[in-house]
């Protein structure tokens, strides 16, 4: 097992049965926004005996832990993120694929002249295709 993700995971008290360091190998590491079920067939082809409902769950307190940020980027389709600094993100409409857009690339004006509202935090979602035509994931 990977001492460092173990290591991670009792930092934030979350005890690293081999289940969750398998979850925690694939999802803490890609550079890709996976659903539940994306992470469920990765680590299922690596750890066979992995129910979906230990994944569901696995994530759900990685992000209570604060080891990953939850989004819904598309309609009905909810992602997991290991990249939990402030960053925007760009979504393909061609390949579906979202890309992180670093903080500093975008400029939000006057989030602070916001009337009736108490804005926690916020991110930018970008969607359209990227130059160069079409590229298929």
């Amino acid at each position: 097992m990977d001492r460092d993700l173990i290591e991670l995971l009792e930092r934030r008290d979350i005890r690293p049965s081999a289940q969750r360091v398998a979850i925690a190998e694939y999802v803490l590491r890609t550079e890709d926004h996976p659903s539940a079920d994306q992470v469920w067939t990765k680590v299922k082809a690596r750890f066979p005996m992995v129910s979906r409902a230990t994944v569901y769950n696995t994530l759900q307190l990685f992000v209570q832990k604060g080891l990953l940020r939850q989004h819904v980027l598309a309609e009905g389709c909810t992602v997991f993120d290991p990249k939990i600094e402030p960053h925007h993100h760009f979504v393909d409409d061609d390949t579906g694929a979202i890309h992180d857009i670093p903080w500093g690339s975008l400029r939000v004006g006057r989030i602070d002249e916001l009337t009736g509202v108490d804005v926690r935090e916020y991110q930018v979602v970008v969607r359209g295709t990227r130059k160069g035509g079409r590229r298929r994931a």
